[in-house]
C-alpha cells in the first residue's frame, strides 16, 4: 500500500541530498582553486624570501626540510648556492613560473622564480598530494555536518507533512464513523485550502446518493401502496365472478392464483421498504426466539393443516437482541417458504440452540430442497428456483430469502444453508445471531436451562398447536 507521506518524505529527502551534493561539488572545487591559489601564493613568498637572503658565493651545505617541500638556489651563472636534503643536485625544471614534476617519486608543484637585481634563481616545489589532502581536510569538516544532519532533517520533515496531512486523517475518521444511512453534509474544522475540492467532492457526491436513494425509496414505497389499492378491488371482482362463472374453470383458477401472487409479491416489498436502515428503528430488546416461533406457527396453523405437515419446536430456551417486528418478518418468510415446498404430510423442524458462536435458528424440512449452485443465489432479490414458475406449482416473487437475508444482517447474523431432515432431504436454514449483550438475560436464560419440546401433526381442521 502507498504512503503519501513516506513518498513526500523520501522525496523531500532525496531533492535535498541531490542539492546538498551538487552544492558540495560546486564548493570543492571552488575551495580546491581557491586552496590551490594560496598555496602558490605561499611558494611565491618563500622564493622571494630566498632570492633576498645573503647567501656566500660558494655551495652550502644542505638544509633539513620535511620532505614535504624542497628548494634550490643558483647563482646568476647556474651554480647551486644552496638546497634543501631532499631537493635534486640539478635543476628540477627550466620553465620559469608554475609548473609540475616528478621526482623522489612524487608529484611536486614547482616554482622557478629568477630575481631580477640579483639574478638568482629559486627553486621552491611542494608535494602535490599534501596540498589536496590538507585541502579536503579542511573541505570535508565543512561537508560532513551538513551530511550528519540528514537523518534529523528526515525526522523533522516526517513530522510535519504528518502535521500537514492531519487532516486527511480527520477526513477519513468522520467517513469511517458515517453510518450508512447518514448522506449529510461532512465538515472538517481547520481544513486546508487543498483538501477543501476533496471534501466539497465528497459533499456533492453524498446529496446526489442521498437524492438518488430517497427516489428509489419513495418509488418502491408509493408503487406498493398505491398497488394496494386495484389488488382489493380485482380480488373483489374475482369473488364476484366465481358466482356467475363455473368453479371448474381454468382461466377463473389461473387469475386467481396471479392475482394472489401479484400481492404476495406487493406485500414482501413493503415488508423489504420497511426493514431498509433509514425507516428501521432498530429498537432492539430481550426476544425468546421459542415464544415467537410459537407465535408464528399458531398463525399459519391453516397452511400446515392444509397439507397436513407436522411441525415440530425444539432446542433451549434461547434470548436475542432484536427487533420484534423484523424477527417476526425473518422467521414467518422461513415458515412460508419451508410449508409451500414441503410435500404433503412432510415433516418441519423449528429449532433454537444456544452454542459458542452464538443463538442458532434453524427451520429444516424434508422437501426436495435445492442444490448448492443454487444455494448461492436464492438470496438476490427477484430470483426463484426454475424461473418465475417453480417445479412445484407454488407462486412466489423470489424476495423472501432477501428479506431474510437483510433482516440478518440488520442484527449482525450470518446464514448457513445445508440438508434437511430424514438424512440429508430436504433444507435446513441456520441464522446464527450474536450472543446476547446482556449479562441478565444471559443468567436467567442461560445454555441448556429449558429445554423445549413440542411436536404438532396438523390433519385438518379444528387442531391445535
Amino acid at each position: 500500500m502507498n504512503s503519501m507521506r513516506r513518498f513526500l518524505v523520501i522525496s523531500v529527502l532525496s531533492a535535498l541530498m541531490l542539492v546538498n551534493f551538487i552544492a558540495a561539488l560546486h564548493g570543492y572545487r571552488s575551495s580546491m582553486k581557491e586552496a590551490e591559489s594560496l598555496f602558490d601564493q605561499k611558494l611565491s613568498e618563500m622564493a622571494a624570501q630566498f632570492a633576498a637572503m645573503p647567501l656566500p658565493n660558494r655551495v652550502a651545505p644542505p638544509a633539513p626540510d620535511d620532505q614535504q617541500m624542497v628548494f634550490q638556489i643558483f647563482s646568476r651563472d647556474g651554480q647551486l648556492l644552496w638546497r634543501s636534503a631532499h631537493a635534486p643536485a640539478e635543476l628540477i625544471s627550466d620553465e620559469l613560473g608554475f609548473s609540475e614534476h616528478n621526482f623522489n617519486n612524487y608529484r611536486w608543484r614547482t616554482l622557478n622564480y629568477v630575481n631580477a637585481d640579483s639574478g638568482r634563481r629559486v627553486m621552491v616545489a611542494e608535494r602535490v598530494d599534501q596540498r589536496y589532502r590538507l585541502a579536503e581536510s579542511v573541505i570535508l569538516e565543512s561537508i560532513v555536518p551538513v551530511v550528519l544532519v540528514l537523518p534529523v532533517a528526515g525526522i523533522l520533515i516526517w513530522l510535519i507533512i504528518g502535521h500537514g496531512l492531519k487532516s486527511l486523517g480527520v477526513l477519513a475518521s468522520i467517513l469511517r464513523r458515517k453510518s450508512p444511512d447518514d448522506f449529510g453534509a461532512i465538515k472538517v474544522d481547520d481544513a486546508p485550502e487543498e483538501l477543501m475540492p476533496v471534501i466539497h467532492s465528497v459533499n456533492s457526491m453524498l446529496g446526489r446518493l442521498n437524492a438518488s436513494f430517497e427516489r428509489e425509496r419513495r418509488f418502491s414505497a408509493d408503487a406498493a401502496h398505491e398497488l394496494r389499492t386495484p389488488i382489493s378491488a380485482i380480488k373483489m371482482h374475482l369473488h364476484n365472478v366465481r358466482e356467475e362463472l363455473p368453479s371448474s374453470s381454468d382461466s377463473l383458477r389461473s387469475l386467481t392464483k396471479d392475482v394472489d401472487r401479484l400481492a404476495h409479491l406487493v406485500e414482501q416489498m413493503l415488508l423489504l421498504h420497511r426493514t431498509t436502515p433509514d425507516h428501521y428503528p432498530a429498537k432492539f430488546e430481550s426476544i425468546s426466539l421459542p415464544s415467537l416461533a410459537r407465535e408464528l406457527i399458531a398463525e399459519r396453523y391453516a397452511d400446515f393443516a392444509g397439507k397436513r405437515q407436522s411441525i415440530e419446536l425444539v432446542g433451549d430456551e434461547t434470548i436475542v437482541d432484536g427487533d420484534r417486528f423484523a424477527l417476526g418478518i425473518l422467521l414467518q418468510n422461513l415458515l412460508n417458504n419451508a410449508s409451500k415446498y414441503t410435500q404433503q404430510s412432510g415433516r418441519i423442524e423449528v429449532r433454537t440452540e444456544r452454542k459458542a458462536d452464538g443463538v442458532w435458528l434453524t427451520v429444516a424440512d424434508n422437501g426436495p430442497g435445492i442444490t448448492e449452485a443454487a444455494q448461492r443465489r436464492v438470496f438476490e432479490r427477484f430470483y426463484r428456483l426454475g424461473g418465475d414458475r417453480h417445479s412445484s406449482g407454488v407462486s412466489g416473487c423470489g424476495l423472501g430469502l432477501s428479506i431474510v437475508e437483510h433482516i440478518a444482517e440488520l442484527h449482525g447474523a450470518k446464514i448457513i444453508m445445508a440438508k434437511g431432515l430424514d438424512e440429508g432431504q430436504g433444507l435446513s436454514v441456520n441464522i446464527i445471531f450474536p450472543l446476547p449483550l446482556s449479562t441478565k438475560n444471559i443468567a436467567q436464560h442461560g445454555k441448556g436451562s429449558k429445554k423445549i419440546n413440542s411436536t404438532k401433526q396438523y390433519s385438518g381442521a379444528g387442531d391445535g398447536l
